[in-house]
């Protein structure tokens, strides 16, 4: 495990599984809860990715970094997808509990936006940082309103990993001499075209620990009557986010409703209206034959389906902020640093504090609702 200057890793044993997380040396353990910042990293990845975020915070928060089951130095135990995300929230408050932290402000990238909403759900949380999160109603298989487009969720969940990129998963492979490669991927889908940095092999190593033993990534699938011919499956990573397991928009009756930021970026390949990761969309292009046609198999609205639903959550008495960051993909805290860091800051209320003046920012306000 690549550490970067500053960060430390440590294992901590709870009742259900033995879990790694980082931290920055120096952190007080005594740190108050609203100026503890807990990163939930996404599919495909692990904590290395919170690095650089974790360094550039200010020395009086406490920064923590948790890799899910399956991921980096955690225990790879098998993921029951029926439960959708909840084993992997499940994991998380168990850590904190560990670790004596009642609550704190919550940061989740991708499927991690997913964790830290079924987090809110079942647990207190002071402030949530979406990043671009899958949608509320899962990935893939939904109309805009989130009803799903079949009964057994036809073209999601663990039958929609790539078979070879599985492979290179397993092999460990660092090449770049196949578009599925995991560094390939990386540049491909993690980031828009012209992000480079220094720590992309620690980007790579990270998305290597990803486990590929039967109940991790991607999980198993079923065949369906209906086209693409499979459908989700009950183990597995893919499989927690099928819509008939996954569903958190019932965030909007929270109460109280912790203060909500989503930040993502508008050249998104894995979260979009479009995306490239949708066998619906990839059907509508002609790269997956016998596509149906748009009244059957329509491409999931992803980011409109989380406007939709944040909207609703403001219209109900909850704030959030949404940034979208132009010329960024799926990654803004590597693609777009300071703009994330002081979006962050001010969701948990720490701007202005005399340690941390407000960098200039390029970032679009889009709405701001409370």
């Amino acid at each position: 495990m690549t550490l970067l200057d500053g960060i430390t890793a440590r294992i901590i044993d709870t009742s259900r599984l033995s879990v790694n997380v980082l931290e920055r040396a120096g952190d007080d353990a005594a740190t108050p809860p609203d100026r503890t910042v807990v990163f939930v990293h996404g599919n495909g990845s692990s904590s290395l990715f919170w690095q650089e975020v974790m360094q550039d915070l200010p020395h009086d928060l406490r920064a923590i970094a948790i890799d899910l089951r399956g991921y980096g130095g955690t225990e790879h135990s098998p993921i029951d997808a029926t439960r959708g995300v909840r084993d992997f929230s499940d994991d998380v408050h168990e850590t904190l509990e560990a670790l004596g932290i009642p609550t704190a402000h919550l940061v989740g990238w991708s499927m991690g936006g997913g964790v830290v909403m079924q987090y809110a759900l079942d647990h207190p949380a002071l402030s949530l940082t979406l990043e671009s999160p899958v949608s509320p109603y899962g990935f893939g298989g939904t109309r805009r309103d989130g009803t799903r487009l079949t009964d057994d969720d036809a073209g999601t969940g663990g039958g929609t990993g790539n078979a070879d990129f599985v492979e290179r998963l397993t092999a460990h492979d660092t090449s770049e001499d196949a578009p599925t490669s995991p560094r390939n991927v990386f540049r491909s889908g993690y980031v828009a075209p012209g992000y480079t940095t220094e720590h992309e092999d620690i980007w790579v190593e990270s998305i290597l620990s990803t486990s590929t033993a039967t109940g991790n990534y991607p999980g198993d699938s079923v065949p369906s009557e209906n086209w693409p011919g499979f459908a989700a499956g009950t183990v597995g990573v893919l499989n927690t986010m099928a819509p008939k397991y996954f569903d958190v928009s019932g965030i909007v009756d929270l109460e109280p409703k912790p203060p909500i930021l989503w930040i993502h970026g508008n050249l998104d390949a894995i979260v979009s209206d479009a995306s490239f990761y949708d066998y619906n969309h990839l059907g509508s292009l002609g790269i997956i034959p016998g596509w149906p046609g748009e009244d059957v198999a329509p491409a999931q609205e992803m980011v409109s389906q989380t406007r939709d639903v944040l909207e609703e959550y403001a219209a109900r008495g909850g704030e959030f902020t949404e940034v979208a960051l132009e010329d960024v993909g799926h990654s803004a805290h590597l693609e777009r640093p300071a703009e994330f860091r002081h979006a962050l800051l001010q969701i948990i209320g720490y701007v202005g504090h005399p340690s941390h003046p407000a960098p200039p920012t390029e970032a679009i306000i889009l709405r701001s609702a409370d």
